[in-house]
């Protein structure tokens, strides 16, 4: 890990404090600070030692939150609700389209490290159902011309939304 990258987790932690009740806003910081969406091993195991804590609890809410992970993903992190009302608002039609156009499946990232599809709980956008969320922005009520036109848009280059 180099330099800058010790300094931004420093600046993170310092910012939100040292404990380990802070894990959940510093790793969502920390993650956003690769532009692949993870949080490399010694990454986690820098902030672990800088925050004085074990290895393990960090490791414990990574591996737990799907918000959260430890491979290289997409630039642009797809997730798809799989919720109860995403399911009956047939987002198995979305799905199917998802994977057409970009040309993976669930749970895969493309070739060019441009997309990753995910399946995630519910993240609150029940009235425009099925949704997604790319980079932390929700779609709803979505066609076929819909999804198109937004997965071209980020096709396009990289847009990192805050969350």
């Amino acid at each position: 890990m180099d330099k800058s990258m010790k300094d931004a987790v420093q600046k993170i932690v310092i910012k939100h404090g040292v404990g380990k009740e802070f894990l959940l806003p510093i790793l969502k910081e920390v993650q956003k600070l690769n532009k692949y969406h993870y949080i490399p091993q010694d990454v986690s195991q820098y902030m672990a030692k800088y925050m004085g804590i074990h290895e393990s609890e960090v490791y414990e809410v990574i591996s737990f939150y799907a918000e959260f992970s430890e491979v290289p993903r997409g630039e642009n992190v797809i997730k798809v609700c799989d919720s109860t009302v995403c399911k009956v608002n047939d987002n198995e039609e979305l799905i199917g389209l998802l994977e057409d156009v970009l040309g993976i499946g669930m749970g895969e990232t493309s070739e060019n490290k441009k997309f990753s599809l995910e399946f995630s709980p519910c993240f609150g956008a029940c009235d425009i159902a099925p949704a997604i969320r790319i980079n932390g922005e929700v779609f709803g009520n979505l066609n076929k011309e819909r999804l198109e036109e937004i997965l071209q848009y980020y096709k396009e280059g990289p847009h990192e939304k805050n969350s």
